[in-house]
């Protein structure tokens, strides 16, 4: 499987290639490629909310990976990764959103940053938390579902405390539904 990670907007090129070294150790046997850095589109802004659609962002993520593709580039999943806080429909936030299944998955590390919460700066943390959403949202691209298993990857996380718990791999269910 080929993963391209697109970032959008200001994020740092360290949590970008850990988490490249990461997704390739968790879906094993694939290959990860880090794009250029995109803008995060303004009409993605709802200024109401003060926050931006995460669907919107999602299909700016899929328009650019068709982008690609049609310049060469052929991505079995393309992952957009924004600094900015998301939210979908129905939603206060959210931490990402994939198709389900399909071919792209966005995450924001807005929420995932621990000085969000009043806690100091920690990058290692950060990056943990970034791996187990992207991880999560990749799962949703492969047709999983949220999982009951609170360890899980694919459990869903209302909170960050929840995120934190998880692992940043698939259960063995989850695993066996996985068809790479």
């Amino acid at each position: 499987m080929k993963i391209s990670v697109l970032p959008m907007g200001e994020v740092e090129e360290n949590v970008l290639k850990t988490l490249q070294c990461r997704l390739v150790k968790v879906f094993s046997g694939s290959t990860c490629k880090i794009m250029p850095k995109f803008t995060v589109p303004k009409e993605c802004y709802n200024i109401v909310r003060q926050q931006y659609n995460s669907t919107l962002i999602l299909r700016e993520t899929l328009r650019l990976a068709e982008l690609a593709e049609m310049l060469g580039s052929r991505e079995d999943r393309a992952l957009g990764v924004v600094d900015v806080d998301l939210y979908a429909e129905g939603l206060n936030f959210v931490f990402g959103e994939a198709q389900c299944p399909g071919k792209v998955a966005v995450i924001s590390l807005y929420r995932l940053r621990p000085e969000f919460y009043g806690a100091p700066k920690n990058e290692g943390l950060l990056i943990e938390r970034a791996v187990k959403e992207a991880v999560h949202e990749l799962g949703h691209t492969f047709g999983l579902r949220h999982c009951l298993n609170p360890l899980c990857v694919m459990h869903f996380s209302l909170h960050i405390g929840m995120t934190d718990r998880k692992q940043a791999e698939f259960c063995i269910s989850c695993n066996s539904l996985m068809d790479l």
